[in-house]
């Protein structure tokens, strides 16, 4: 059977973002930039969408319940001039979990937790961060997740979640699909076994 397209949307830069702070499955706001990114991201969603002769209104549009994805969703569909509330949401498409590592800067880390990061360097994919979960964990999330997913969607989401799907997908082994890179303010297209980024 045939995956159906995926048009996935990192959610813009928030204040965490930019100060370098692990989020996992906690929030901050998006900043003035993230706000643009999800500007951004719309145009090249409508662009995909048209040169692949589709309709947006035929879409599925999904996000993560975390409200950085939802304000992302949600001024990428007014952008598209979309009611900006059409959407839902899945639990499955949270973050990754860090544990009681949310909310501390990488160099903290670095300075008190340099033993279990070199952990994490040896097995990104199945470390597990004290309280959190690994991306194997994860994975198990997203599989649930794409097993239900009937028609073309645009995705709103995370990085980690975007690297389950790569893995999932078989666009990357697991190990390789955990050091995957995903921006934020482009559009990542998964469609017929691989992964392009746009933008």
């Amino acid at each position: 059977m045939t995956e159906p397209v995926l048009y996935y949307v990192r959610h813009g830069e928030t204040e965490w973002n930019r100060e370098g702070r692990l989020q996992g499955q906690r929030d901050s706001t998006l900043t003035a930039r993230g706000r643009a990114q999800t500007v951004q991201s719309a145009e090249i969603v409508q662009d995909l969408v048209a040169r692949d002769g589709g309709d947006l209104a035929a879409l599925d549009f999904v996000a993560s319940p975390l409200g950085r994805a939802r304000a992302t969703m949600e001024g990428l569909r007014a952008a598209l001039g979309l009611d900006p509330t059409d959407y839902h949401t899945d639990v499955r498409l949270a973050e990754l979990s860090f544990g009681r590592w949310e909310g501390v800067a990488y160099p903290q880390l670095v300075a008190h937790e340099g033993e279990a990061l070199a952990a994490r360097e040896r097995d990104k994919w199945n470390f597990t961060p004290p309280g959190g979960e690994s991306y194997a964990d994860l994975m198990a999330r997203v599989r649930a997740w794409h097993a239900t997913v009937g028609r073309p969607s645009v995705v709103v989401a995370h990085g980690g979640t975007a690297r389950a799907l790569v893995a999932l997908r078989g666009i990357a082994v697991p190990d390789k699909a955990a050091v995957f890179d995903i921006d934020q303010g482009v559009v990542y297209r998964f469609a017929a076994g691989g992964v392009v980024r746009y933008g």
